[in-house]
This record gives C-alpha cells, sequence and structure tokens, in this order.
C-alpha cells in the first residue's frame, strides 16, 4: 500500500503537534520530568547494578567488619563485612520489583472489580462491604498478618500488599463508574440495546484510565513504603536477598557507632518514593482537566 504525499505530510502534522503537545506539558508541569528522571536513574541503577563497581552483596568478610565509608567500600561495611553499597545498590530491584507489581496487580484487580460494582447495583450492595472492610484495617496490619501465615518471600510480599491495596482503586474506579453510569451517552447506549460488557469497555473504561494511571503511581509508592517497614521488621524478603529495610534492619544496632548502614538504604528509598510522588503529581496536574481550567 502506498502512501499520498498529503497523507505523509497529515501523519508528519500530527507527530509534530504530539511532539510540541508533550513538550507543553512538561514546561507546564516539570514535576513529571523531574520525577520520570530519577525513577528512571533508579531503575537503570538496578538494572545495571553488576556493573557499577559493585561486588557479591552476600560475601563477608570477618576482617572487614564495621568499615566507615572510604575508596575501598564507598558505603562501608556491616557487621558481617559485607558491602553496603553494593547492598544497597542491588536492593533497588526489590524495591521497584514489588512496588510496579503490587501497582499492576492491584489496578488490575481494582479495575475489574470497580467497573462491576459500579454498574451493577446488586452486586455493588455485597463487594463494597467487603471492600469497606477490608479498608478498616490499615493496610500494613494485614500484610503483616499475611506474612505471618506464610514464608518469606518476595512472591508472597507482593501479595500480601496487594491485598491491603485492591480496596482503595476499586473506591476509586467505582466512584468514576457511579458518575458515568448515569451520563446521556451511557443511558442512550442501554436504550438502544446495547451489551453490558460493551458499554463497559467502549464508553465506561476509557473514562477511568487517567485517574487510575495516576493512582497506579502512589500506589507504587506506597508498596515500596509497606516493603521497607516489613522487611525492617523481619517478615518481608528473606535476609539472603538484599532490600532497603532490612540493611535498615540490620543495621539499627549499629545505629550509635555506625549510622551509615541505616542513612544509605534510607536515602536510596526516600528518592525513590520522592520521583514516583513527583511523577504521580504531575501526571493529576496534567490530566485533570478541572486543575488545567484553573490554572
Amino acid at each position: 500500500m502506498t502512501l499520498a504525499p498529503s497523507d505523509i505530510t497529515l501523519a508528519a502534522v500530527d507527530a509534530g503537534a504530539r511532539g510540541r503537545g508533550w513538550r507543553r506539558a512538561l514546561r507546564r508541569h516539570p514535576t513529571i520530568a523531574i520525577g520520570a528522571a530519577l525513577l528512571t536513574l533508579m531503575a537503570a541503577m538496578a538494572i545495571f547494578a553488576p556493573y557499577l563497581g559493585t561486588v557479591d552483596p552476600q560475601a563477608i568478610s570477618p576482617i572487614a567488619r564495621l568499615r566507615w565509608p572510604s575508596a575501598a567500600h564507598w558505603f562501608g561495611t556491616d557487621a558481617l563485612g559485607r558491602d553496603v553499597y553494593s547492598r544497597t545498590i542491588y536492593g533497588a530491584r526489590v524495591s521497584l520489583i514489588v512496588g510496579f507489581s503490587v501497582a499492576a496487580l492491584s489496578t488490575g484487580f481494582g479495575l475489574l472489580i470497580g467497573l462491576v460494582s459500579g454498574y451493577n447495583r446488586w452486586i455493588d450492595a455485597i463487594v463494597m462491604r467487603v471492600m469497606d472492610g477490608l479498608m478498616a484495617i490499615p493496610s500494613i496490619l494485614i500484610a503483616i498478618a499475611l506474612m505471618a501465615l506464610t514464608r518469606a518471600s518476595m512472591k508472597n510480599v507482593i501479595f500480601a500488599i496487594t491485598v491491603g491495596e485492591v480496596p482503595r482503586v476499586t473506591r476509586l474506579v467505582r466512584g468514576i463508574v457511579l458518575g458515568l453510569r448515569e451520563a446521556p451517552y451511557v443511558e442512550a447506549a442501554v436504550a438502544s440495546g446495547t451489551p453490558p460488557l460493551r458499554i463497559l469497555r467502549r464508553h465506561i473504561l476509557p473514562n477511568t484510565l487517567s485517574p487510575l494511571f495516576v493512582q497506579a503511581t502512589f500506589t507504587a509508592a506506597s508498596a515500596m513504603i509497606v516493603e521497607a517497614y516489613l522487611s525492617f521488621l523481619g517478615v518481608g524478603t528473606p535476609p539472603i536477598i538484599p532490600s532497603w529495610g532490612n540493611i535498615m534492619a540490620e543495621g539499627r544496632t549499629w545505629f550509635q557507632i555506625a549510622y551509615y548502614l541505616v542513612l544509605f538504604p534510607g536515602l536510596m528509598l526516600s528518592l525513590t518514593v520522592l520521583a514516583v510522588n513527583l511523577l504521580g503529581d504531575g501526571l493529576r496536574d496534567a490530566l485533570d482537566p478541572r486543575l488545567q481550567r484553573r490554572m
């Protein structure tokens, strides 16, 4: 199939307009660029950890225990002589995997439950009572209770945190669906005999994606913090897997004489959560038409 010159010109114009639109959005909402840059840096650090001057994060060297930061050990060593820099760099993998996995799973399940619950009143009366019951319990307590029933592993941590985050996504989607259900174009589709699944897919689902994407960023940040809580309490990822939470947990005993054991993983966790929150704030400001009209 050969494109006419006019089609090529229109495609180029559309691509240029989209590019200018993104540049305009980044200028008006610089937090998107800042958050995305920080998050990309953290992701690159996690992916290329073996090539960033690291050593085996589990390698023990008792003769080099509790060494302060130096040229040989940039972040110092812990009570077993393990290199804190290497453990901190590798620990980024755990936080990012847990954060993004929980965000994806809770968003997927919450979207499905919220769509069905918001559109069907009979299902809504049952499902939302269950969601209300789960939301009455702090998510960290739900995660601790579930981890107490299972063994420590990254998969179980992801599952335990997801259970506590699904109700929040469900309520967000349900609230949007309740407003859209009474919209004139939805009522017209119902009157014309359009099947409910098609109404949800074509008329309601597209309007939930923007707020849902913003919520996913905040869910990812919350999951990273909860994972650090669980690891710090000793019920998260197993000690053999370095994570920022269990690095700080192991270093709290020596905090008064070697505070760097908590300082560096804590800074990395703070920067990562800050990056995700900045990205979420910027996307919320850019995608919310009410905020756009106000600015």
